[in-house]
């Protein structure tokens, strides 16, 4: 059975740091997208970055310079490392997760319901970032 889980989310001053983790288990196989996405109260669900099993990346611009994502691909574990928080980075973030070949890294800041091409997804992890 595959899932994904997420970890780390916290409360954190403006200008602070946290580092998210997604724990993806049961792959089927060794090609695969994973993502973050995130949604603040009141807004849609956003792309933030994501990463395949290359190692390719893409980030939204509105997180460019200041998060960092990565990959263990032998613990199948992604990382979101968020530094210079700011109150509007306030959201649920979401680990997800492609099996099935449908997306491509970039194609998280380009396609419109990107999220469709996600299959696996997780409960998400609270980030709170105060003035």
């Amino acid at each position: 059975q595959v899932q994904v889980k997420e970890s780390g989310g916290d409360s954190v001053q403006s200008g602070g740091s946290l580092r998210l983790s997604c724990a993806a288990s049961g792959l089927t196989r060794d090609s695969y997208c994973l993502a973050w996405f995130r949604q603040a109260p009141g807004k849609e669900r956003e792309g933030v970055a994501s990463i395949d099993d290359d190692g390719s990346t893409t980030y939204a611009d509105s997180v460019k310079g200041r998060f960092t994502i990565s990959l263990d691909s032998a613990k199948h574990t992604m990382y979101l490392e968020m530094t210079s928080l700011k109150p509007e980075d306030t959201a649920m973030y979401y680990c997800a997760l492609d099996l099935r070949g449908m997306t491509t890294v970039g194609a998280l800041t380009r396609k419109v319901d990107v999220e469709r091409d996600y299959e696996y997804w997780g409960q998400g992890t609270q980030v709170t970032v105060s003035p």
